[in-house]
Formats: C-alpha cells, sequence, structure tokens
C-alpha cells in the first residue's frame, strides 16, 4: 500500500503522505500505529504519519519512442475533456452520506450497527478446526474486502456449527476496521418481514424505497436463507437486490442448513437459476466437530467463561475443571456448538459449588450433565421415521420410495433410505429389503454399496446425505 503514497513533507515529528486512491488512504491509516513505529526506530524519536488524499498532478511529460495519428490525438483529447467535466459535477455535487451510512432526505438508508462492535461474535473468539477452517478462512477474506473472487459467499452445514459466528464476524470486522463500508445482516426471517410491510404498504414508494436502501449496501449478509424457501415473493424480490448488487461489485454472504443446490429441492420456491446464482462464488461447508474440535472448543469455553467472570465480577463461573475432566467432556459432548457451550456453562457453575464446599467436580458429575444435556436413553429409529424423513426430504410419496418405478429421480432417494436404515437401524439386510417393497438381499447390498461409493466421490453428495442421517438423529 506504502507504494502508492508519495512523500509530502517532513518537519521534524510529522511525516505527511499523500494518496490519490482513497482505498490507499483508509488501508495505509489502519496501520499508522505500526508504521509510526518503524519511523521511530529508524528518526530515533516519536514520528507521526499524516495520509493526505491528493489529486495526482504529477504531469511530467515521459520521452517514448511511440508515435500517434492525429485522430488518436482528438480521441485523447475528447476522452480528457469528458473526464474533466465529470471532475466538474463532482465538485458541485453535495457533500457525501456519513460514514457506514447511504440515503438521503427523501430515502434514508441502513445504518451500521454500532452495538455489534460490543459482540462476542468475533473472528478471535471463532474456535477453528479441520471441520470448519475452510468457512473460517473464507469469512475472513470477505471482512478484508480484498479478494473478490469469494462473491458470493455461501457457507452451509447443520444446525449450532457456528455459520452465525462467522456472519457476525464479517459485519464485527467491518464495522470496526472499515466503517465507510456499509454492511448490514438479516436473517431470512427480517428480511421477509421487511418485504411484507413495504409490499403491504399502499403508498408504491415504500416498495421503491426498500429497493433502494438494499442496493446502497456494500455488503449484505443473510442468515438461515432456507427459511426464505417457501416465500415465492421474497426470493424474487432478493434475487433482484442480488443482481443489483453483484452487478456493482457488492459483496454477498449467505449462509443455510444446506447447499444452493438442496435448496431448490421439495416445495421450495427456489428455481435452478436462483440457486445456481447463489453457489456461482464460493461454497464451503462446516461439518460436525471430531474430538479434536470438541475438546478446542471446551477448553477455549472454558479459559473464555473464567475471564469473563473475573472481568465482569461474577463469581459462581469461576470454578476449576481439570484438563482430564475436560477430556472427559469432550468425550461425552455431542455435535452442536451452541449445546457444547452451555455444557461448559453448566460444568462451571457446578465446579464452583462443589469447591465453595470444599469439593471438586467428578468424573460421575460430567457423566451426569452430559447425559442431562445430550440422553443416551432415546428412543430406537425406526425404518418408518427414516422413511418420512427421506420422502420429505427430496419430496416423493412412499409409494414411489418402495414400489418398482426405476426412475432417475427415485433412485438416489431410495439407495440413501436403504443406506440410512442399515446404519441407524439393526435391521438385517432381508429385513430391509421386506421395508422396501420386498426387495432381495442383493438390491439392498447394491444400494448401500451405490451410496458409500458416491459419497466418496461426490462432496455434495456426502453433505446431503450427512444433514439427512443428522435430521433423523437429531428428532429422535
Amino acid at each position: 500500500m506504502l507504494e502508492s503514497c508519495r512523500p509530502i513533507s517532513f518537519d521534524g515529528s510529522s511525516l505527511h503522505v499523500g494518496t490519490a486512491l482513497s482505498f490507499v488512504q483508509r488501508r495505509v491509516s489502519q496501520q499508522a500505529g505500526t508504521i509510526e513505529g518503524c519511523l521511530e526506530q529508524a528518526a530515533f524519536q516519536p514520528v507521526t504519519l499524516v495520509v493526505d488524499l491528493v489529486q495526482d498532478t504529477d504531469t511530467t511529460p515521459v520521452e517514448t519512442g511511440a508515435r500517434i495519428s492525429s485522430e488518436e490525438a482528438k480521441r485523447i483529447r475528447e476522452d480528457e475533456a469528458e473526464r474533466t467535466g465529470e471532475r466538474e459535477a463532482e465538485t458541485r455535487e453535495p457533500a457525501a452520506a456519513p460514514v457506514g451510512k447511504r440515503g438521503d432526505s427523501e430515502t434514508p438508508g441502513f445504518d451500521n450497527d454500532p452495538e455489534i462492535a460490543d459482540s462476542k461474535l468475533t473472528f478471535d473468539r471463532f474456535v477453528a478446526g479441520e471441520e470448519n477452517m475452510l468457512a473460517y478462512e473464507a469469512a475472513k477474506q470477505v471482512a478484508n474486502g480484498e479478494n473478490s473472487r469469494f462473491n458470493p459467499l455461501f457457507i452451509y452445514g447443520k444446525s449450532g456449527l457456528g455459520k452465525t459466528h462467522l456472519l457476525r464476524a464479517i459485519q464485527n470486522y467491518i464495522i470496526s476496521n472499515d466503517p465507510s463500508r456499509l454492511c448490514v445482516y438479516r436473517t431470512a426471517a427480517e428480511f421477509i418481514e421487511e418485504y411484507r410491510i413495504a409490499w403491504n404498504d399502499p403508498q408504491l414508494s415504500a416498495r421503491s424505497a426498500l429497493s433502494r436502501r438494499y442496493q446502497n449496501v456494500d455488503v449484505l449478509i443473510i442468515d438461515d436463507i432456507q427459511n426464505m424457501r417457501t416465500a415465492a415473493g421474497s426470493i424474487r424480490f432478493f434475487f433482484e437486490t442480488f443482481n443489483a448488487l453483484m452487478d456493482h461489485g457488492k459483496q454477498i454472504v449467505c449462509a443455510a442448513d444446506r447447499s444452493p443446490s438442496q435448496l431448490g429441492m421439495g416445495d421450495s420456491k427456489f428455481d435452478e437459476r436462483e440457486t445456481s446464482r447463489m453457489d456461482s462464488g464460493v461454497t464451503v461447508s462446516v461439518q460436525v466437530p471430531d474430538y479434536e474440535l470438541k475438546l478446542n472448543l471446551i477448553n477455549a469455553f472454558y479459559d473464555r467463561m473464567r475471564q469473563d467472570a473475573e472481568r465482569e465480577h461474577v463469581p459462581n463461573i469461576c470454578g476449576t475443571i481439570s484438563l482430564e475432566n475436560r477430556k472427559l467432556m469432550a468425550e461425552r459432548a455431542g455435535t452442536n456448538i451452541r449445546v457444547i457451550e452451555g455444557f461448559v456453562h453448566t460444568c462451571l457453575i457446578n465446579a464452583y459449588r462443589k469447591e465453595q464446599k470444599g469439593e471438586s467436580l467428578t468424573r460421575e458429575d460430567i457423566i451426569k450433565y452430559a447425559d442431562a444435556k445430550w440422553p443416551t436413553g432415546q428412543r430406537v429409529i425406526t425404518v418408518e421415521q427414516i422413511q418420512k424423513a427421506v420422502e420429505k426430504f427430496y419430496d416423493v410419496s412412499h409409494t414411489d420410495l418402495v414400489g418398482s418405478k426405476r426412475n432417475k429421480e427415485l433412485m438416489e432417494p431410495r439407495h440413501v433410505a436403504i443406506w440410512l436404515t442399515r446404519e441407524l437401524t439393526d435391521n438385517t439386510l432381508a429385513d430391509i429389503g421386506k421395508h422396501f417393497g420386498g426387495r432381495s438381499h442383493a438390491t439392498v447390498k447394491h444400494s448401500i454399496a451405490w451410496v458409500d461409493k458416491s459419497k466418496k466421490e461426490d462432496r455434495i453428495f456426502q453433505d446431503r446425505v450427512q444433514t439427512l442421517h443428522d435430521s433423523i438423529t437429531d428428532a429422535s
């Protein structure tokens, strides 16, 4: 960035540099502290860096061997006259809107939410591991605004795996580090409600005003976009906004509990053209945490809760949990990160209570708290449950799922239902065949092999099966 600046003056205590690029001015100013430290080491005294926005006045002629025709010279003079006229018009325009705000007196725009700056949903507090690293790195690229290839960014995965944390971290970073960019976060439900209110307003100006407000943002973040899938009008409005923002190089980030291609399944009002637009940038998934990530999460939650309690003077969560007990917590914990955080909170409170009595938290205590969060005595999963879940997910009838039709659109749900039945129940292959229209032992084996092979070759298919698997086990 400093390469784009030129020195203007130095009075012994302040170094003034200039650049014609507002983006460079902003970035260098953000790093002023680091640069001033280097200047102080070189000058052996404190030096203040001042970055000025200046017009490029370097008109020194450069001798070259090139020649231009009279026609080319005429076009150059015309282009320069046009640019001069544009610059003069800019000087007559009213003052720019305040930082992080868009709009005018007739159509007030969105503001950056100042309260988000106090949020704990930051990149620093996000626990990254192999299961979420791609989403974490992609979110950071979007936040710093220097890589247009991550547009749109679509993050998907089951509930409770940190998608909202990453979306809020993007917003938090932008407001704290680059407030000139207007970043708007909405859940799908909030977006739908805004659309409903505007479209029910008898004044047509309310609709156009909402469109202008959204099309003036720099970064639009929509969370839980799967909740928009049956709202045809909101989908249409969203993609009008989507296309306008993309055409002007603005950033869009979406999150859902399923991939873009899955958004169009069943009774969804998303069509293939719309889901492919959401899938046209970078699409990344967040997976359920393994033991290592769960242990890292528990350690991070444990340390932060104790630090927060000490800072905020909340003594009852200042208990002590040994590393061995935290490892046991990771072994017993489920996969929902929000529930894991609550689990740590419960253990900390009870550790403090026991310490007040001169006791310490035991393995038996942890197992008891874990069983309360993730009951082991859950009801048995049945073949009928699995079939209903698959039928709803793929929008197929029970008759078609277990029948003899061999349509291409029926083969995947049938194979997946058989595979899930094998995974989640104790039925023999012969019993499974009976539940699926009397299919033979060999046919059931073929379905299981087909799913196993497809999961290895197709990551999107693997995520689809995992989503179904989790929805069935979570509901049981």
